[in-house]
Parts: structure tokens; C-alpha cells; sequence
């Protein structure tokens, strides 16, 4: 048995993502139903994962980190506020029904899956350097006791209502459109 590394877990966490950006892709804009099922997937699978990184992993990473080890760090925190306060806004404003929100999916997507790409090339090849695999472990350890406490579960409810919430206001206002 492979031991444990937060290095696979959140590799195979973003292929998981990029699998669900996949499908969203192969939508029609008739799939309103579909589409905000998998948005609320994507976000049930993203937030509980950004928002260890940022809290755990990170700071960890930038506490050993060299100057090009920050400049890393610094990069993957914007991606993740840009993310959180523009991106997802911003694909929460568009009906689930139109081609509006198929661009703002596939845009979303592709900041994923970029963000991810320099993670695992770039960030996790420093980790590999930075951390023992005794740390790295635990990491994991850490990362799967978090997921399964109330902290993560509400991050993933949160983003979970959130969309509901949003395609449910859609949905009413078209009506009375």
C-alpha cells in the first residue's frame, strides 16, 4: 500500500474537478437542471479543498518557502481570491439555461484547471523538497479528519445552498419576466 501523501490527494482532488468541468462542458443549454447539479458539485468539491490550502497547506508551504517558493505561493493565493470573489460571483449571475453561462463555466474551468497545473508542477514539486513524507502524511491525515469535521462540511453545505439558492431566485424571476 502507497503511504499516504497530501501531494496525490489534492492531485487526485483536481482531476476529480476537471472531471466534473468535463461534464458540465458536454451540457446543453436545455440542461439548466443538470448544469446547476454539477456547479453544485464543483463547489461542494472546491471550496472544503481552497479553503484548507489556504489555511493549512499555504502557510505551511510559505513558512519553509524560498523567495521563488513565495512568489509561487503568492500566485496560488490570487488564483484562489480571484476565484472566490470574481469568478464564481460571476458564474452565479448567469442563467443556467444560456450560452452565458456556458462561457462563464468553461472560463471558470480553465482557471481551474491552470491553477492546478502550476500547483502540482510547480508547488508540489517544491513540497517534495520542503516536507518529509512523514510530514506529508500527515498533511493527508490532517487534510481527511478536516474534511470530515463540521468546518468542511459547512464550507460544502454553504456552497451547496449557495447554488440552489441562486437557481431557485433565477427561476422566479423568469416568471415573473
Amino acid at each position: 500500500m502507497a503511504t499516504r501523501n497530501i501531494l496525490r490527494t489534492l492531485k487526485a482532488e483536481h482531476d476529480e474537478l476537471r472531471a466534473l468541468f468535463e461534464q458540465m462542458e458536454q451540457t446543453s443549454d436545455r440542461a439548466g437542471r443538470k448544469r446547476t447539479e454539477l456547479l453544485g458539485k464543483i463547489e461542494a468539491n472546491l471550496m472544503p479543498h481552497a479553503k484548507w490550502e489556504e489555511t493549512v497547506f499555504y502557510p505551511a508551504f510559505a513558512e519553509r518557502a524560498n523567495r521563488e517558493g513565495l512568489k509561487i505561493h503568492a500566485e496560488a493565493v490570487e488564483e484562489h481570491r480571484a476565484v472566490e470573489k470574481t469568478v464564481i460571483p460571476d458564474v452565479h449571475a448567469a442563467d443556467v439555461t444560456t450560452p452565458q453561462f456556458a462561457g462563464r463555466v468553461k472560463v471558470f474551468g480553465e482557471l481551474i484547471d491552470h491553477h492546478a497545473r502550476d500547483e502540482e508542477k510547480e508547488m508540489f514539486a517544491m513540497a517534495r523538497k520542503l516536507f518529509t513524507a512523514q510530514e506529508l502524511a500527515e498533511f493527508d491525515e490532517a487534510y481527511e479528519e478536516w474534511k470530515a469535521s463540521s468546518a468542511s462540511t459547512l464550507v460544502s453545505a454553504m456552497a451547496g445552498a449557495k447554488t440552489g439558492m441562486k437557481a431557485a431566485v433565477r427561476k422566479v424571476t423568469r416568471r415573473a419576466q
